[in-house]
């Protein structure tokens, strides 16, 4: 959503004394839409106090015209020079009067001007769902507002297009000595509606008024690939406050987000998520490292296919290797041989957490949301968790993650349920003994692309003829109730129709 219209020329603008200075602008009552919208103030040296008490009217007065609420929109408040700090997130405060006082009582840092390191924190932080974020399917606009009055001291440009890839919309005001390279490089486009340079900080007292006439004012219709090319090879698509790209069918959108290419076989992010705990015992680890490797033996592996990554956990957890680390099947079948067998506790809860946090983070090569590639967690374990896992779990699937649980030996039904996606029992699987999946995915899936949705099937079929082909080598399933459900597993997936529309 274009919530900024140009500002007038230099030349144009009315002087504005000091005593108009702190004016309140006028309480408007927006007719927008929700909205999840971070300020992301500079703090740096060079601004000094009075100008600081500037930006925080700046973001009092916007507040001020906003339907704040937890089904309206959330605001969330950074500051940052050399290091980033949260003031509050989208999820602390749902009253203009507790953000008001917690920006009145913002101590500015004082130290350089990191305003990359402020993205990615805007990023990989605060617009996460357990900051507050409203998950991507609830289509709730992402909106960045980053103030600042001088160059950055590291780079922009790469982390500011990660950020709107993911759906992050920024607005990049400059202030005096603001850099407009740097703005550009940080700003959604169209460049003309979300860059803006202010001559001065009095001048900021107008420009806030012009974001609030507009932001409440706002057309949410606008189309915003009318008369404007992005790029896009096949198709642009105008959303409330945001446009994308999309591909005919049976194509898939590629990491550029504009160019299309033939649907992968089975293209995902997926992360396993073996429990190395004690109970598990040496020799039944290595049979869970087998397994791993025989569904990584069947999947098309690549930087643009398929990636996986690897977590170990017990009492602790820990990355074997992340979804960016290898480029090649074998690559990855290595790392798993030579992983080292943990013992100890079982911790599945801080498991699931640092999954959600870290495995599908884009840092450690989780692709943008955006591009519609499916993220499967696929979590094993073999007792009961020493820690809460219904926050987590919960967190899990909120973010898009499709969750699959294994259970064997003493693993606790109930816990296992917790951990999988809906349809429940398609998404789990227990058995006495030793052994992995059953069930995946058998019914509909709510999904976003045909792509996806093929995607989904080709991991389910591979998973299932690695269980048949371990069934028949003895090495898993010796009870003839387990071996009665993989025969189940396979007649349903051969019981799908060829194509699939909507479900997976």
């Amino acid at each position: 959503m274009a919530l900024l219209p140009a500002l007038l020329p230099a030349g144009h603008r009315p002087a504005m004394g000091l005593n108009h200075l702190f004016a309140p602008l006028p309480a408007l009552k927006c007719k927008t839409g929700p909205l999840d919208i971070v300020f992301v103030i500079d703090s740096s040296r060079s601004v000094r106090p009075f100008e600081f008490e500037t930006m925080r009217r700046f973001m009092i007065d916007i507040i001020s015209s906003l339907d704040v609420g937890p089904n309206a929109t959330r605001v969330g408040v950074i500051q940052y020079s050399s290091q980033v700090q949260n003031i509050f997130s989208l999820k602390t405060f749902f009253k203009r009067a507790d953000m008001e006082k917690a920006i009145n009582n913002i101590v500015p840092l004082a130290q350089g001007t990191m305003t990359g390191l402020a993205i990615q924190y805007t990023m990989n932080v605060a617009f996460t769902t357990q900051e507050g974020a409203r998950p991507p399917h609830k289509k709730i606009p992402r909106i960045a507002v980053i103030v600042t009055d001088g160059r950055p001291q590291d780079r922009v440009s790469e982390v500011a297009a990660q950020a709107r890839a993911a759906g992050i919309e920024i607005y990049a005001v400059g202030i005096q000595r603001a850099d407009m390279n740097s703005l550009r490089a940080m700003a959604s486009p169209p460049l003309e509606e979300h860059v803006f340079l202010v001559e001065s900080f009095e001048l900021i007292q107008q420009f806030g008024k012009q974001f609030q006439d507009k932001l409440c004012g706002a057309d949410m219709s606008t189309d915003l690939c009318n008369g404007v090319d992005h790029g896009c090879e096949f198709k642009c698509v105008s959303a409330e406050g945001s446009y994308h790209c999309v591909c005919p069918e049976g194509q898939q959108l590629q990491a550029d987000g504009k160019t299309c290419n033939k649907c992968g076989a089975g293209h995902v992010d997926l992360v396993m998520v073996i429990d190395g705990s004690k109970s598990v015992r040496p020799q039944n680890f290595e049979l869970v490292k087998q397994f791993v490797n025989r569904i990584v033996d069947l999947l098309d592996v690549s930087p643009h296919g398929t990636r996986v990554g690897l977590v170990q956990y017990s009492s602790r957890v820990r990355t074997e290797f992340p979804l960016n680390k290898y480029a090649t099947a074998d690559e990855i079948k290595k790392a798993v041989m030579n992983v080292e067998y943990m013992e100890k506790g079982t911790m599945t809860g801080l498991a699931l957490k640092h999954m959600v946090e870290h495995s599908f983070s884009e840092l450690e090569g989780a692709r943008p949301l955006s591009h519609n590639v499916p993220r499967i967690g696929l979590v094993f374990t073999d007792g009961r968790s020493q820690d809460d896992i219904s926050e987590w779990a919960r967190r899990a699937k909120e973010s898009g993650i499709v969750m699959f649980a294994v259970g064997v030996g003493k693993a606790v039904e109930e816990e296992l349920r917790a951990i999988a996606s809906e349809p429940v029992e398609q998404h789990f699987s227990y058995s006495a003994d030793f052994t992995t999946m059953t069930h995946l995915g058998k019914g509909e899936m709510e999904i976003r692309s045909p792509c996806e949705c093929e995607a989904l099937v080709q991991f389910q079929t591979n998973t299932v003829a690695i269980l048949q082909s371990l069934t028949e080598k003895n090495i898993l399933w010796g009870d003839a109730r387990a071996r009665s459900r993989l025969c189940r597993v396979q007649d349903s997936l051969r019981d799908r129709p060829a194509h699939h529309s909507r479900a997976g």
